[in-house]
């Protein structure tokens, strides 16, 4: 029910989904999704739950293991890249559900799990003070590695037509960003 849930609302977001249509797609009657899931919004919590299940871990080992910083970067931008290239719809999922809705993530927030800073921003102070890395905010530091691998999967589309690449070929620049976005991040902090 789940996948059939998340197939659609990849393809239609929230507001183009219907509960006919993921019943269909799942094979069951409208009656039966709707016994497990009183309303769309209820079974779109769950689709949107597991999606952001999915991503948490990736987002939680950057900010709290005890590696490195450039460690952290280069661990966080092959994994996430991986993992996205696996789940590609997560991104621009995630993305347009909370411009959608942004007090859902708050809701979320409160969840057992759910990724915090506090420990990234001190561990990147702590290894300013060392001389290991230049002085920077550790939420632009986060923000500049989020970007720096969510930015393509997010405008794949904008990306191919201007570098003029066909799915392929993207695939090998996505491939290779695994290095050179976590060389980019690194060589810009490192002293």
């Amino acid at each position: 029910m789940l996948e059939a849930a998340k197939r659609i609302f990849q393809a239609k977001g929230m507001d183009g989904a219907r509960m006919q249509e993921i019943a269909n797609e799942a094979g069951i009657n409208k009656a039966m999704l709707h016994y497990y899931y009183r309303s769309k919004q209820l079974l779109f919590e769950a689709v949107f739950k597991n999606a952001f299940s999915l991503l948490a871990p990736q987002l939680n080992t950057i900010l709290n293991d005890d590696s490195s910083i450039e460690d952290k970067v280069r661990n966080f931008c092959s994994n996430y890249i991986s993992f996205i290239i696996k789940h590609p719809y997560l991104p621009n999922f995630i993305i347009q559900e909370l411009n959608r809705n942004p007090d859902f993530l708050l809701k979320m927030k409160n969840n057992p799990g759910f990724p915090t800073t506090e420990k990234f921003k001190k561990q990147v102070a702590l290894e300013i003070d060392k001389g290991i890395i230049k002085p920077i905010n550790g939420e632009q530091l986060f923000i500049n590695i989020m970007a720096l691998n969510v930015f393509p999967f997010v405008a794949k589309p904008l990306i191919q037509t201007l570098i003029g690449v066909e799915d392929e070929e993207f695939e090998k620049i996505v491939e290779e960003r695994k290095t050179s976005a976590a060389d980019f991040i690194i060589n810009s902090i490192k002293i």
